[in-house]
């Protein structure tokens, strides 16, 4: 599981063709102490994230598999729940809550 914060949005006036309608966002990926980990991406948003939310996100096969219609689309990012609530015991182990969502990945 990967923790993001959402900086801002992507524009592509290009894409793949069962990407059309589907929302690009610039992600900051951050660690479990929620520090910066790595450099900005663009990922793909299902749960309908916006600018400032802490989010989940997978890569690789798990993010072309989130997508709600298609089954597999060429994308290595997708935001897959918005957190509303992280605790970070002492001994660095972690409790999630995610806000309820309408898709099956929420």
């Amino acid at each position: 599981m990967l923790f993001g914060q959402v900086r801002g949005t992507a524009v592509a006036s290009v894409k793949y063709q069962d990407l059309t309608g589907m929302k690009l966002l610039v992600v900051e990926p951050l660690n479990k102490h929620l520090e910066p980990a790595g450099p900005l991406q663009v990922a793909v948003d299902v749960v309908q994230a916006g600018p400032g939310d802490l989010c989940v996100m997978v890569r690789s096969r798990e993010a072309a598999l989130a997508m709600d219609i298609h089954t597999f689309v060429p994308v290595d990012l997708a935001l897959i729940g918005i957190v509303d609530e992280l605790v970070v015991h002492p001994d660095d182990q972690f409790d999630i809550t995610l806000k309820k969502g309408t898709l099956r990945y929420t």
